[in-house]
Parts: structure tokens; C-alpha cells; sequence
């Protein structure tokens, strides 16, 4: 477990980004932005996939504060912010109360909120289209810029990611692909994201990153943050 992030000084042309990418364990963003160069963390509660130790175990929230010049967070809690999800709010599934729904809501929205408003320049969080309820609850609530597919960016994927960014422009596509034919074969291995079944692994399954968004993050948002530190530091 890491918890110690020296401080640099401020970022010239030549000190790489301090990115911290939040609520990933798969390393798939933060490597991304190790290739490029920058000085690139994870930070999740659950440890890291392949043992790096670049990755921080524990909440993101107490690690907000730590000189980050760019946040992403990739899979924070979102079942019960979702449009999807807002039926449980009044009709809770088997084995759940009002009371407990609403308190995962209250628990989601806070994070969200945390990470939103974190003292950090530029920020990317992740996560579907919100219901009212959770909207209410996060301060200085923005719609989401934008909604990307993997296949916009070169992976033959279905898998609509929604970005709520602070600071960062909207990622531009760098290699669509042709959508399959809905029935045909190929548009089922398209859809195995939304087709994966039941089980104690589909939450992970669901919340993949794919390697050409990452790539996409890595050089627009990062090269986008660079450009406006040296034009600021000047």
C-alpha cells in the first residue's frame, strides 16, 4: 500500500502530469498515462490487479488533497444514481429496505460529490445518466459532456460511458468503427457487456475500460492539461 505522494514543484515544460485515476484496480487508465509519461496513480479499496505499486489501496476521498493536476474516476459507485436503478429507490429488490436504498443513494452521491468538487484543476468522472434524486443531492451538479462508445475509439464494443468533465474538453473519436447489423452474430460479441450474465463477477465485467478510451484520455485530456500548465506557467 502506498500513501505517500511527495509534492513536485509546479508543473514546467519538462515535469510530467500528477494524474491520479480513481476507482480502478485494473491499471488500464493509469498505464496509459504511464506511457505517455506522466506521473500516474490508481487509488481503489480493492488492491491493485497485477500487484503495482503505483496504485494506492484505500478511499479515494483521503487522497483528494495531495497536488494532483488531473482526477479521473473511472468506476466510482453508480447503481443507485443510474436512471436504471431508480425504481429500487421506491420498490426495494428482495432482501432490502426504503431506508437502505436511499442511504446507498445519499452514500453515491456523496462520493460523486467529493470527487467533483475536489481541489483539483481538471476532472473526469464516469458514470450514466442520473436520476433527479441524485442529482439534488450532488453539489454544483453538471450534466455530462458527453457519451462515448468504445467502438468510437477502435475496440468492437457496445458501451455507452458517460463523462461529467471540469476543466477538460470532451474526447474527440480516433478510429470509429461500422457498428454490426442488430441479430448477426457479430453484433451479439458487440454487446457482450450488456449480455453478461448474472454473477458475483458481472460488476466487473460491466465495468471495464477499454484500452482505446484509455489511450484517447491519456493524450487529449493530458496533452490538453500540459498545453494549459505551460501557457500558464509562462
Amino acid at each position: 500500500m502506498h500513501t505517500h505522494h511527495p509534492r513536485l514543484p509546479p508543473i514546467n515544460d519538462v515535469r510530467p502530469l500528477r494524474v491520479l485515476i480513481g476507482c480502478e484496480f485494473t491499471g488500464t487508465v493509469r498505464r496509459a498515462f504511464q506511457d505517455l509519461g506522466h506521473d500516474a496513480w490508481s487509488c481503489d479499496l480493492l488492491p491493485d490487479l497485477h500487484g503495482s505499486n503505483r496504485h494506492i489501496r484505500g478511499d479515494i476521498r483521503d487522497h483528494l488533497n495531495d497536488g494532483w493536476d488531473l482526477l479521473a474516476v473511472m468506476h466510482p459507485p453508480c447503481t443507485r444514481l443510474c436512471n436504471s436503478g431508480v425504481r429500487w429507490l421506491h420498490t426495494p429488490p428482495p432482501g432490502k429496505t426504503r431506508e437502505q436504498m436511499w442511504a446507498e443513494l445519499e452514500e453515491g452521491a456523496a462520493l460523486f460529490s467529493d470527487c467533483w468538487n475536489a481541489p483539483i484543476p481538471r476532472v473526469a468522472v464516469e458514470n450514466p445518466v442520473m436520476h433527479k434524486h441524485a442529482k439534488a443531492l450532488i453539489r454544483n451538479f453538471e450534466p455530462a459532456a458527453q457519451t462515448v462508445q468504445p467502438w468510437w475509439f477502435g475496440d468492437p464494443a457496445f458501451k455507452g460511458t458517460g463523462f461529467y468533465l471540469r476543466g477538460l474538453p470532451p474526447l474527440t473519436p480516433t478510429n470509429r468503427l461500422t457498428p454490426p447489423k442488430t441479430g448477426t452474430p457479430e453484433h451479439k460479441l458487440w454487446s457482450a457487456i450488456h449480455r453478461a450474465p448474472p454473477g458475483p463477477d458481472r460488476w466487473a465485467v460491466r465495468s471495464k475500460t477499454f484500452g482505446g478510451i484509455a489511450d484517447a484520455m491519456a493524450a487529449q485530456w493530458g496533452g490538453y492539461a500540459v498545453e494549459a500548465e505551460m501557457k500558464r506557467a509562462a
